[in-house]
C-alpha cells in the first residue's frame, strides 16, 4: 500500500489495524557464557531468521566481573559474512589472522569482513571489569561472499539529536546523516538513546523490514511494549512508526531490504549449500590456511561441532 493510501485512512481504528498487520512481537532466547555473561540472542529466531542482510544479533551484558574474569573467546573461523561489534560499555581486544589487533572502546564499531575466510579472537583486557555490547553478523551478497578478508575500526560514528533522542547512525543513512561503516547491502543500523522521556515518529523505507531491540530500559513501539526480553519486527510496507522512550532507555534499530537469496547459517559460517559448510568445517579442523592462524593467542582453538545432516535455509 502506498503512502497516499495510508494517509487516506482517516479512522483511527482503521489506521491501527493497518499498522498492526506489519508488526511481530516475540520473546528472545537467553544463555550464559563465560563467567556470568548473559547473552540474549534475537536473531536468528524461529519467528524471524533475518532482517535484511542482518542474520545474527546477540545482546551481551551489561555485566560486571572481577579483573581477569572477562570474556575470552579463542580462535574461531568465519566465512561469508561481516561481524559487527557495537560497544556500549567496557573494552575488548580483537585479534585476527590477517594481522589486525584492535582494542574497541565504548561508542566504537569493529567491522570484520570474513569473505572467503578468516579467524579471530575476542578477549577482554585483564584490567577490564565491565561489558555491554551488541554483536551482529551481516550476510555478504553472492558477489562479495568470497572476497578477501579485511578489518575496519570506526572510532567515531555520526550523532544526530532530535526529539530529545540521541541517534547514533551505525550503518546506512538516517536523518540525512550517513554512517562511514562500509557494508555491501542496503542496510540501516541506529542506536537510539533517550535523554528525557519522549515520543518520536521514525520515518521508514517501505521496502525495508525492521527490528527494534532494547539495549537498556523499555519503550513502546506503536503500542507494543519492548524490553530486554523481546524483539519487535516490522515487515515491509510501512512509511513511519511511533516510538515512545523513557529517560535513559536505549534501543537498537535495524533495517534492510529483504536479502537477495536464501542462506545457510551454521556455527560461525554463512554459506549457500550444505557442501560449502562441510568443506569449510573440514578445512578448519585440518588447520587449512584458508582461515589462517593467530600465533600469539595462548590457548586452544575452538572445535567445530558436528554438522547436521539437513539444514533449513534462512530468509
Amino acid at each position: 500500500m502506498t503512502n497516499a493510501n495510508y494517509t487516506e485512512l482517516s479512522d483511527s481504528d482503521d489506521c491501527e489495524k493497518y499498522v498492526t498487520q506489519f508488526i511481530q512481537d516475540f520473546t528472545i532466547r537467553s544463555a550464559e557464557i563465560g563467567k556470568g555473561t548473559v547473552i540474549k540472542r534475537a536473531l536468528p529466531s524461529r519467528h524471524k531468521r533475518m532482517i535484511g542482510a542482518w542474520c545474527f544479533l546477540d545482546h551481551a551484558g551489561p555485566v560486571t566481573f572481577p579483573q581477569g574474569d572477562g570474556l575470552d573467546v579463542g580462535p574461531h573461523p568465519h566465512m561469508g559474512l561481516q561481524t559487527f561489534t557495537w560497544m556500549i560499555e567496557g573494552t575488548m581486544m580483537h585479534t585476527d589472522s590477517i594481522g589486525s589487533k584492535q582494542l574497541i572502546r565504548p561508542k566504537q564499531v569493529n567491522l570484520m569482513t570474513a569473505g572467503y575466510g578468516i579467524s579471530h579472537t575476542e578477549v577482554a583486557p585483564d584490567t577490564e571489569t565491565h561489558m555491554h555490547a551488541a554483536q551482529l553478523w551481516i550476510a555478504l551478497p553472492d558477489d562479495k561472499r568470497n572476497m578477501a578478508a579485511q578489518f575496519d575500526h570506526y572510532p567515531e560514528l555520526p550523532v544526530v539529536v532530535q526529539d530529545q533522542i540521541e541517534f547514533t547512525v551505525l550503518v546506512g543513512e538516517f536523518l540525512k546523516t550517513q554512517s562511514p561503516v562500509k557494508v555491501h547491502s542496503e542496510l540501516l543500523g541506529v542506536d537510539l538513546t533517550a535523554m528525557q522521556s519522549t515520543v518520536t515518529r521514525i520515518a521508514l523505507n517501505p521496502k525495508y523490514e525492521y527490528g527494534f531491540l532494547a539495549l537498556e530500559g523499555t519503550a513502546t513501539i506503536h503500542g507494543h511494549e519492548l524490553d530486554d526480553n523481546n524483539m519487535i519486527v516490522l515487515e515491509p510496507g510501512l512509511n513511519d512508526i511511533e516510538v515512545q522512550l523513557h529517560q535513559g532507555s536505549r534501543l537498537l534499530l535495524l533495517g534492510g531490504a529483504p536479502f537477495e537469496s536464501p542462506i545457510l547459517l551454521w556455527w560461525n559460517f554463512v554459506g549457500r549449500t550444505q557442501e560449502e559448510l562441510s568443506i569449510a568445517r573440514e578445512q578448519w579442523m585440518n588447520q587449512d590456511q584458508r582461515f589462517g592462524n593467530i600465533p600469539d593467542y595462548e590457548g586452544p582453538r575452538l572445535e567445530a561441532p558436528v554438522l547436521p545432516d539437513r539444514m533449513r535455509p534462512s530468509n
